[in-house]
């Protein structure tokens, strides 16, 4: 849940590690701030910032799509608009869950576990690798997580229901879950770079990469450069993968790759337009 202390060790007050010097002078640079990422408001504002950055492009395409055919053809559900008394109430609840649910989570974590960072980055294929086996480690723990909550009533109700309060997607309606559901999550983020033991930049490029992709996944957009566009083989879901979900509840409970639905037989796929 920290964005900084999986898998982090002690300063190396030695040379780079070979090989890691493509990614030296960034890793430089967020040295420089280290004062800042050690403090314990720099989880919660870096997690809360970046998921709002990546929710702005989309929020502009709801603006725009009711008045520019080209993005409405790409719109997933296109006899929907998403409003802006919708985009208000989500990013209301998601400034309150970062506020109350969040925050306090990653003070606790922070006085448990205080940050150390290396002198050395990363090696660029090491990180490339560890991202991925970060974000199916993620999908994995997600999926079951998912499953259960769908498969058994009670926790449906109490835990999970309200994300399913829209069924046609739109990008702050990522965020937009229970205190449970949003601390699971994050607490599914936070130790499996802990678990993989990678560097603190593979840490922050994992949480960016992850917020995107659930992002992207609540959109509502179908866009060529989707990441079931470009991951090939169908590996991946993309937005219409995870919009299906929203409308038919009991299918596509993985969030970014489709191997566990698959093999559980919860695989649906939208119908060609």
């Amino acid at each position: 849940m920290n964005d900084t202390q999986g898998g982090t060790s002690a300063k190396l007050p030695g040379s780079h590690q070979p090989g890691s010097l493509l990614l030296q002078p960034m890793w430089d640079l967020i040295l420089s701030q280290e004062q800042w990422i050690r403090s314990p408001f720099y989880p919660v504002l870096f997690s809360f910032s970046v998921y709002v950055a990546f929710c702005v492009p989309y929020l502009i395409l709801d603006c725009l799509a009711p008045w520019v055919p080209v993005l409405k053809r790409c719109q997933i559900q296109q006899r929907t608009n998403t409003s802006l008394g919708m985009m208000v109430h989500c990013l209301a609840y998601t400034v309150y869950s970062h506020l109350v649910f969040i925050f306090p989570a990653t003070v606790a974590y922070w006085y448990w576990r205080p940050v150390t960072l290396p002198n050395g980055a990363p090696q660029l294929h090491r990180l490339l690798m560890d991202v991925i086996s970060c974000l199916l480690l993620f999908d994995f723990q997600s999926f079951i997580w998912h499953l259960v909550h769908h498969k058994i009533p009670w926790l449906y109700k109490n835990f999970h229901k309200m994300h399913h309060k829209y069924t046609s997607t739109f990008a702050l309606a990522t965020q937009y879950s229970g205190a449970w559901e949003t601390l699971s999550l994050g607490i599914f983020a936070g130790v499996t770079p802990i678990v993989l033991g990678c560097h603190p930049m593979t840490e922050m490029v994992f949480f960016i990469v992850n917020i995107y992709l659930s992002v992207e996944d609540h959109s509502g957009y179908d866009l060529p450069w989707s990441s079931h566009k470009l991951v090939p083989f169908g590996l991946c879901g993309g937005p219409g993968h995870h919009d299906l979900h929203h409308q038919k509840f009991n299918y596509n409970y993985a969030p970014y790759f489709t191997h566990w639905d698959k093999l559980f037989n919860t695989l649906a796929k939208q119908p060609s337009k």
